[in-house]
C-alpha cells in the first residue's frame, strides 16, 4: 500500500453460522486505516468454503468488480490470506490491485519497525510472503519453454523470474543469519540478567490492549504508547522494584492479533523469545473492547503455540476507567482490574506479581569442570544434590536448586 490515501473495498467469505465476520471486518477496517488507506465499503459472501480459484464465487466477483468501479476504488482487500493463484485471478477479474489481511499487517509492521532487529524481521516476513507470489510474463519466461522451441518460447537463459527468486532466497538466508546474530546477543543479555538473579516479567496481549501504557505506569517508562494497532514492535525492558526490594525486569512485547500471519510469527521468533524465557507473564486484556474475551482467547492460543501456556500468568483487565460495569470473564483465571492511564489498582497488580515470583526449586543437570570447585560448592550450599557422577569432563551433578542459582551456574559455564 502506498503512502497516499488510497480508497479500498473490503471483502470476506463467512460460513452460514459465522458471527465473527463483522468483528473481523471491523478489525480489518482499523488495520487498513492504520496503514493509511480509506475504506469505502465492504462485501461479504455467505459460503461454506472460499472458492479455490477466485476466493469469492463468480457472481460475487462480478458484484465486487461493479462495486469497486462505482466507488472508484483503488484496491480490494480480503480478510483472509489469499493464495498466489487467487490473488492473480482476482486482480485479472477486478482490473485493480488486490491485497489481503497479511499484506496489510506486513505494511503496518514495515512502517512501525525502527530498530535494526525489527527492520530485519519485517523484511524477512515480507520476502517470505512475496516469494510464492512472484509472477512471470508467460511461457517465454520459462526455461522449459525455451528448450521446447517455437515462436515466443526462446528465452534468454536464466529468466528474470528465476533470477528474482534466487535473489530473494539469497537475501532471506542473509537476513536469517543477521537475526540469529542479534538473537545470540539478546540471549547474552538475558543470561546476564539471570546471572544477576533478576527475574523477567513479560507483558503479552492483543494489539492495542495497553501494554506499553501499563509499562510506563509501573516504571519510569519511555515506551511508545499510542492508540493504534502495533504501536510497539521492538521489545522494551524496564526495571521494577518490588515491595520486598527485589528487582524484576518488565519486558513489553509485540501485540498479537487474530489471523496473525505465520510469516511474522517465524520472523519475530527472536523477539518472542522474551516471552518464552520470562518467569511470569502479564496477560493484558482491553476490558473495554467488545471482543475482549475473543481477543484473550487469541492470545492464549498463541501462547500455547509458543509452548508457554503453563507459565505463571497474571491476567490484567486494563482500561476499567472506560467501562461502567466490570464484565465477568469465565475461564481467564485470576484477574486484576486496573487502569494504566489513571494508575488504578497498580499496587494490587505489583503485589500479584510479587506473589507469582515465589521461588520454587527446579531440577537441573550440570557438568562442572574440576577447576570450578566454586560452582560445585555453590550448588552444594544452595541446593539439594540428587546424584553425583565423575566424568572425564568434570563432575556431573543433578541438583534441585532455585532458578536464580541454576541460572548463575549456567551463565558461568557458558563463559568458559
Amino acid at each position: 500500500m502506498q503512502a497516499e490515501r488510497e480508497k479500498a473495498v473490503l471483502f470476506a467469505v463467512a460460513g452460514a453460522h459465522s458471527h465473527a465476520v463483522d468483528s473481523l471486518l471491523d478489525e480489518l477496517n482499523a488495520l487498513v486505516e492504520n496503514a493509511g488507506a480509506q475504506v469505502l465499503a465492504r462485501l461479504v459472501q455467505i459460503k461454506d468454503h472460499p472458492d479455490p480459484a477466485t476466493y469469492l464465487g463468480s457472481g460475487k466477483v462480478k458484484e465486487l468488480r461493479d462495486l469497486c468501479a462505482t466507488l472508484e476504488s483503488d484496491l480490494a482487500i480480503c480478510d483472509d490470506e489469499l493464495s498466489p493463484s487467487q490473488l492473480r485471478n482476482l486482480e485479472r477479474e477486478l482490473g485493480l490491485k488486490v491485497a489481503d489481511r497479511t499484506h496489510v499487517i506486513l505494511d503496518i509492521f514495515a512502517a512501525r519497525a525502527h530498530s535494526a532487529e525489527g527492520k530485519l524481521q519485517v523484511e524477512l516476513a515480507q520476502l517470505s510472503y512475496s516469494l510464492p507470489r512472484l509472477r512471470g510474463k508467460g511461457v517465454e519466461m520459462s526455461q522449459l519453454g525455451a528448450s521446447a522451441g517455437g515462436i515466443r518460447t526462446r528465452g534468454p537463459g536464466e529468466t528474470k523470474l528465476e533470477y528474482d527468486r534466487r535473489r530473494i532466497k539469497s537475501r532471506m538466508a542473509d537476513l536469517k543469519k543477521q537475526i540469529v546474530a542479534l538473537e545470540t546477543h539478546r540471549g547474552l543479555q538475558r543470561s546476564e540478567r539471570a546471572a544477576r538473579g533478576v527475574p523477567t516479567v513479560a507483558l503479552v496481549g492483543y494489539t492495542n490492549a495497553g501494554k506499553s501504557s501499563l509499562l510506563n505506569a509501573l516504571t519510569p517508562g519511555g515506551a511508545v504508547a499510542e492508540d493504534k494497532l502495533f504501536a510497539t514492535l521492538d521489545p522494551t525492558a524496564r526495571e521494577l522494584t518490588l515491595p520486598d526490594n527485589r528487582t524484576v525486569m518488565l519486558v513489553d512485547t509485540v501485540g498479537f492479533i487474530r489471523k496473525l500471519p505465520h510469516q511474522l510469527v517465524k520472523a519475530f521468533r527472536a523477539t518472542l523469545e522474551e516471552v518464552c524465557q520470562a518467569d511470569v507473564l502479564l496477560h493484558v486484556v482491553d476490558i473495554s473492547h467488545p471482543d475482549a474475551l475473543e481477543q484473550a482467547h487469541t492470545v492464549d492460543t498463541v501462547l500455547k503455540e509458543l509452548g508457554v501456556s503453563d507459565k505463571p500468568t497474571v491476567v490484567v483487565l486494563n482500561k476499567i476507567d472506560a467501562v461502567i460495569e466490570l464484565p465477568s470473564f469465565p475461564g481467564l483465571g485470576r484477574a486484576i482490574p486496573v487502569s494504566a492511564t489513571r494508575h488504578t489498582n497498580l499496587g494490587l497488580l505489583i503485589a500479584s506479581i510479587t506473589e507469582s515470583l515465589v521461588d520454587r526449586p527446579i531440577r537441573a543437570r550440570f557438568v562442572i569442570p574440576f577447576e570450578r570447585g566454586d560452582l560445585l560448592g555453590l550448588l552444594h550450599a544452595k541446593g539439594d544434590i540428587v546424584t553425583t557422577n565423575y566424568t572425564a569432563l568434570g563432575t556431573e551433578v543433578v541438583v534441585d536448586v532455585l532458578p536464580r542459582y541454576a541460572n548463575k551456574v549456567e551463565f558461568e559455564l557458558s563463559r568458559a
